[in-house]
């Protein structure tokens, strides 16, 4: 797979690792089949396409049949992984709640291209809501990859999870964090970094920027634990208690309207079981622009500058 994988110096998107992802779950099993609404060479699932050409379905500009379409085959015991752009997927969302969520349809939804990480493409593709609106349905797992082994692990996972999920990718390459071996767990957070100050729960490319943000802070004698929220929904409720009542201190970080998204859901848990200060970082309840996704988070202030300015003020606050 090293000839197809898009890499840019060292890193890959995350759409790469879903691409690859889907390949290796056909293999695995047979019944695993693609649809896509006539953007598959942006999503990857093109790939799938390239491999098993009779078990992938082009539905054009269709979000909705695309939906439909993957319920049915779904029923017929097919395993469908249905993908769009993010935004575009939200076309669909009627259908998605009331045949794929309300009767629990094995169908695997993928969202690309989402967040200010979109970049150029403006406010228009930049999904910043997608997470909140797939999280409040019931039955459906919630995932966004830190990186393209992620992904590709996600997929794999999820090909053994029986039930409706929405997969969260993107265009642009992100550094990889995992190896190999690296195995994912649906609904289990993952400590990459340890401190004792406070604690980031971050999500996507969030992980990125916190772990850098962490290096920083650390040169100002300030550790932070940094956790990998790669499942919004079933969140790991365990963890955020735990390093809630070790540091007192919370803070998350996600590429996503900080109404509804990971920050939300991270509240929800501690408000009912360990209240405690605590900050949310990510797209302040307005739209995007058109940039270079560097720009952006600089702007918005998503970057690792930020993230330490913020970690900083709530420490104070916490003395």
């Amino acid at each position: 797979m090293a000839g197809i994988v898009k890499e840019e110096k060292g890193k890959v998107a995350t759409r790469d690792g879903y691409g690859k992802g889907l390949i290796a779950a056909g293999k695995k099993n047979k019944n695993v089949v693609a649809l896509d609404a006539d953007l598959s060479d942006s999503t990857r699932s093109d790939w799938f396409k390239k491999e098993f050409p009779d078990r992938f379905f082009s539905m054009g500009i269709a979000e909705q049949d695309m939906i439909g379409t993957a319920a049915g085959l779904a029923l017929s015991g097919k395993i469908p992984y249905a993908s769009s752009f993010a935004i575009f997927g939200q076309r669909a969302f009627e259908l998605t709640r009331n045949i794929i969520s309300r009767n629990k349809i094995n169908v695997k939804i993928t969202g690309s291209h989402a967040g200010l990480f979109t970049g150029e493409d403006g406010k228009s593709a930049q999904a910043i809501e997608d997470i909140s609106i797939y999280r409040t349905l019931p039955n459906m797992v919630v995932i966004q990859p830190a990186d393209a082994i992620e992904a590709e692990k996600a997929v794999l996972a999820l090909l053994d999870y029986k039930g409706p999920s929405y997969m969260r990718t993107l265009r642009n390459p992100l550094p990889i964090i995992h190896n190999n071996n690296y195995k994912f767990k649906i609904g289990k957070g993952e400590v990459l970094k340890k401190g004792k100050h406070a604690v980031i729960f971050a999500t996507g490319t969030m992980v990125h920027e916190s772990l850098k943000a962490a290096e920083i802070l650390k040169k100002n004698n300030i550790n932070i634990y940094v956790v990998n929220i790669h499942t919004i929904k079933p969140i790991d409720k365990k963890l955020i208690i735990d390093l809630a009542k070790k540091t007192n201190c919370v803070i998350t970080a996600e590429d996503h309207n900080i109404i509804g998204g990971l920050g939300s859901a991270v509240a929800e848990v501690l408000s009912e079981n360990y209240p405690c200060i605590m900050k949310r970082i990510g797209v302040e309840d307005r739209y995007g622009e058109s940039g270079k996704y560097a720009e952006l988070y600089d702007k918005y202030g998503l970057s690792a500058k930020h993230i330490v300015n913020k970690v900083k003020a709530v420490i104070k606050n916490k003395k």
